[in-house]
């Protein structure tokens, strides 16, 4: 069994990971709310479906993406509790 500090660094590698995929993941809602903005100028004044299901999908991958990040959080948050025990 690895010791208390192997284990800690096991530990802090992994948040660290973990935070790169928060950063990534937050790049991406950046991308995905300029395409946004992008594509309500392109389509203002439009009423047709496809566009107002792009619109939807589009907040949908947002909320994915918070979502996402959110339980990232709460595994570094409980890796950190455990290491934080040991």
């Amino acid at each position: 069994m690895a010791g208390v500090e192997e284990i800690r660094a096991g530990i802090q590698l992994s948040n660290e990971k973990c935070n790169a995929a928060v950063a990534a993941l937050q790049q991406a809602a950046q991308a995905l709310e300029e395409s946004q903005q992008i594509l309500s100028d392109a389509t203002a004044g439009s009423s047709q479906d496809e566009v107002t299901q792009a619109h939807g999908l589009l907040a949908e991958a947002l909320q994915s993406i918070t979502g996402t990040q959110s339980t990232i959080q709460a595994c570094i948050s409980a890796a950190d509790a455990y290491s934080a025990r040991l």
